[in-house]
């Protein structure tokens, strides 16, 4: 079973196109995962909720899927956090790698099916390194092995850069053992106290752009279907992935690339001069995970996301709504929906390039359908198609009463005592301003919302009366 339903925007083409594989029912993807030195902010956690999402969609139109996400794990920044802790590499790369799995299960990111690392791979990085010498591709000089970037004339068409600009921006002090300014390290010599193996250009360690490609080459083969990653990955690494992986193997080397846009905190790009990086496990102290999973699909991946306090008041509202219409159908079950097909709206909606607020929106329709349910029956079979369409985001995939007790941080009979009249209160003063300027249509649906929190309203000669009709949580 295959699928060419599935339009993506393809980075290397500028548009839209039906993702096509190199194997009919059959599609690989490889993302590159994190730099392990320090824990994940939501700027790492974007493209793992994003592609997550991608996979689970692949999953419903592909019989195989095999989706791999890296872990770097040798770099600079590794070595200098090891030296400062007077610890081997291993003890940091292992420590943030099982960060990262907690944070990101926290999330509701399911595991990819292949996690290399780059340490596990030497063997196949050199072998690669090899095969650009011979071809004529890569050259040795004062201990590196360097990629010749004028021998791939295609170089610079992922980033739409000219090689003309990019030697002009290029730095005024470039090595000395450099053909060409635009080259790229292949392989560097390492000092006695850093990590290094064993290679025919001596002790070192492999440049950063040629790890994802030979493990690529391991896994996935000589051509993958889709190369996912944030957007800063667009130049140079993935434009260095392209050059070394087409040269050294002769063959097409990505179908689909596919990359999603910046998070900003506030309006304002994160970073530790600013002090505003947002890290994950600090948010899940103050949300739950699903929670901060809906912000982060709240705006198309391909758009900057700014990450805010109204953003996730937002979600865990639609969250304890969605989770509160479930519990009242599905009381303290577990309900069971794996048997149910999502919803074809839903599925229409991602596969067009991942529209997810069409999805959302499809979402909310499908909980008032629950809400209307006009038999215990009835409620049960909406309960389920409402459970299995969001599937496909992540969204909706726990108990209700265990969902809603994370989203409010106390029980639910806690959380129902304690629910302040105040909004409803002045959701009702709104309905009443906007009946009285004849603003009919808003007026509807500010009623609609107080139904949803489970409010009925009456009109009378001497104003609205409203009282709870039953049993609900704000």
């Amino acid at each position: 079973m295959g699928s060419d339903r599935i339009q993506l925007y393809n980075t290397l083409a500028g548009r839209k196109e039906p993702l096509s594989t190199e194997l009919p029912g059959r599609v690989t993807m490889y993302v590159c995962g994190p730099t392990v030195y320090s824990f994940a902010h939501i700027g790492n956690a974007r493209p793992a909720v994003i592609f997550d999402v991608l996979a689970r969609l692949l999953r419903q139109d592909y019989a195989c899927v095999l989706y791999a996400r890296n872990f770097t794990d040798v770099d600079d920044k590794i070595n200098a956090a090891a030296a400062a802790e007077g610890v081997g590499i291993d003890t940091i790369t292992n420590r943030y790698i099982q960060a990262y799995h907690e944070d990101l299960a926290a999330l509701g990111v399911e595991s990819p099916d292949l996690e290399p690392r780059v340490t596990e791979h030497i063997p196949e990085i050199v072998k690669l390194i090899q095969a650009l010498i011979v071809s004529g591709h890569a050259y040795e000089a004062a201990g590196h092995v360097l990629f010749h970037v004028p021998s791939y004339s295609a170089y610079g068409a992922l980033s739409k850069r000219k090689t003309e600009d990019m030697l002009a921006g290029a730095r005024v002090e470039v090595a000395p053992y450099k053909r060409s300014p635009l080259d790229f390290v292949l392989w560097k010599p390492s000092t006695e106290d850093q990590p290094g193996w064993a290679s025919p250009w001596g002790r070192g360690r492999p440049g950063w752009h040629v790890e994802c490609s030979a493990m690529i080459g391991k896994h996935l083969g000589k051509t993958i279907d889709i190369h996912g990653g944030g957007q800063d990955l667009i130049f140079p690494h993935h434009e260095n992935e392209i050059a070394q992986g087409t040269c050294a193997n002769g063959a097409l080397y990505c179908r689909t690339w596919v990359h999603n846009s910046f998070v900003t905190v506030d309006g304002q790009k994160m970073s530790k001069s600013q002090g505003n990086v947002m890290l994950v496990r600090d948010l899940l102290a103050e949300a739950s995970g699903e929670a901060i999973r809906l912000v982060l699909l709240s705006t198309h991946y391909r758009n900057p996301l700014d990450w805010n306090d109204r953003r996730l008041s937002q979600s865990r509202a639609t969250l304890n709504r969605w989770y509160t219409s479930l519990a009242r159908t599905e009381g303290e079950a577990h309900a069971d929906w794996s048997e149910t097909e999502p919803d074809g709206e839903v599925l229409e909606a991602l596969r067009d390039d991942l529209n997810v607020s069409r999805a959302l929106k499809r979402l909310h329709e499908l909980c008032h359908l629950l809400e209307r349910a006009e038999s215990a029956e009835h409620a049960q079979e909406a309960a389920r198609a409402f459970r299995s369409s969001a599937g496909p985001l992540g969204l909706l995939q726990k108990p209700a009463h265990q969902a809603l007790r994370e989203l409010h941080g106390e029980s639910i009979e806690s959380a129902e005592n304690e629910r302040s009249s105040e909004r409803i209160e002045a959701l009702v003063r709104q309905r009443q301003e906007a009946r009285r300027q004849a603003d009919f249509a808003r007026a509807d649906a500010l009623r609609e919302e107080l139904e949803l929190l489970d409010i009925a309203i009456e009109d009378t000669p001497d104003g609205t009366r409203w009282k709870r009709a039953g049993r609900s949580i704000f």
